[in-house]
């Protein structure tokens, strides 16, 4: 038998709906509350609606509305992920509602949490200075890990609402800045474990790659097969994937130059020059004369013309650990590797990969024939 709540009862359903579609999405895309309002009906199919062509377009109408309204409440309590963007936060000129919003766009669980529990800002602010000090002792690592696990919310508030400048950023929180906590910071963004996944499914995918790029023709076909080539007489692990990636680059069409920078040690003030200039990047420094059969001397990470990481294993490993810092961060991926970036996202961590662009979804069923 089919139920027609009364407004009440209707209320309350979507009340409890809305609180927990929060702790997943504060600004649910259309496709998510879709998919709410189908389990909805799936679990309490007597809530089925008559007259609709899903059985459940109303459900999803009213859950719109009581998001919206549920958001309202919460700003008015001062939830950081929603007044973060109220009217009185937005910059002048920008005083819009929809005007630069600030939400979860690279599939981020925890966007902009809540302090912890009995803690303030000025107390977190204690505990960040107190990591300042941690920092400079040796062998600190699980007390590091500890202190910067508890500052997480008040970090992230500080690089959502404020912006801070890269250079600020490495004087306020030196420890964010390590291969160990890059790794451990995207967990805590998307609970999803950074390097382990990624190679993990590098690896995985590497002999269904083979066989698309062995497809391709023209002149980028010909470009694959030479870049495929030194993976194949190279036994190195770390060449292998580097060449992987260069020919996903190649693939999509993208040129890999404007975010990974080359340089030879024999010219190393031309290389910090132009390092110095970098806004968003890698530099590779390699022997004169060495070839990509050859590990390079070293790779790094370059963000705003600061050096933040050297002594990086590998290109690929490099472009992981800017992967994870672009969300540690909360920053756009570089547009000349958009295509790139978001077969890392969604293909290799599988972080909202029900949504692919035109290029990355082809790529992905020539994957999977």
């Amino acid at each position: 038998m089919l139920l027609i709540p009364p407004p009440k009862l209707r209320s309350d359903i979507l009340e409890g709906m809305a609180e927990e579609i929060f702790r997943y999405a504060a600004y649910p895309t259309d496709s998510q509350l879709d998919q709410a309002a189908e389990a909805l009906i799936n679990v309490h199919p007597c809530l089925r609606e008559k007259g609709t062509r899903t059985g459940h377009e109303g459900w999803k109408h009213y859950l719109k509305i009581k998001m919206a309204n549920f958001r309202s409440k919460l700003s008015k309590i001062g939830h950081p992920e929603i007044t973060v963007n109220s009217l009185r936060n937005k910059c002048e000129g920008r005083g819009k509602a929809a005007s630069n919003i600030k939400k979860p766009k690279k599939a981020e669980v925890n966007f902009l949490p809540c302090l912890p529990r009995g803690e303030t800002a000025d107390s977190m602010e204690k505990e960040r200075i107190a990591l300042l000090t941690e920092v400079k002792k040796n062998n600190n690592e699980a007390v590091i890990k500890e202190k910067m696990h508890l500052t997480f919310s008040y970090r992230r508030q500080e690089l959502v609402e404020d912006l801070p400048m890269v250079s600020d950023l490495q004087s306020r929180w030196p420890a964010l800045f390590t291969v160990n906590e890059i790794n451990a910071e995207f967990m805590r963004i998307t609970t999803v474990p950074l390097l382990s996944k990624f190679f993990a499914q590098l690896d995985k995918y590497t002999a269904d790659l083979q066989k698309v790029f062995s497809s391709k023709g023209g002149a980028s076909g010909q470009k694959i097969s030479r870049i495929m080539t030194v993976a194949d007489k190279c036994g190195d692990i770390h060449i292998k994937r580097d060449c992987v990636i260069q020919s996903l680059c190649v693939y999509f069409n993208e040129d890999m130059t404007t975010v990974v920078k080359e340089f030879e040690d024999s010219n190393p003030k031309e290389a910090e020059a132009r390092i110095s200039e970098t806004t968003l990047g890698l530099f590779v420094i390699r022997k004169e004369g060495a070839g990509a059969e050859e590990e390079p001397s070293d790779v790094g990470v370059v963000i705003e013309g600061v050096t933040l990481l050297e002594n990086l294993k590998s290109i690929s490993f490099g472009l992981v650990i800017l992967f994870g810092l672009i969300y540690a961060l909360n920053l756009s991926y570089p547009q000349g590797l958009k295509f790139t970036f978001e077969f890392f996202q969604k293909v290799l961590m599988n972080l909202d990969g029900s949504k692919l662009s035109p290029k990355v979804q082809a790529l992905k069923i020539k994957m999977f024939q």
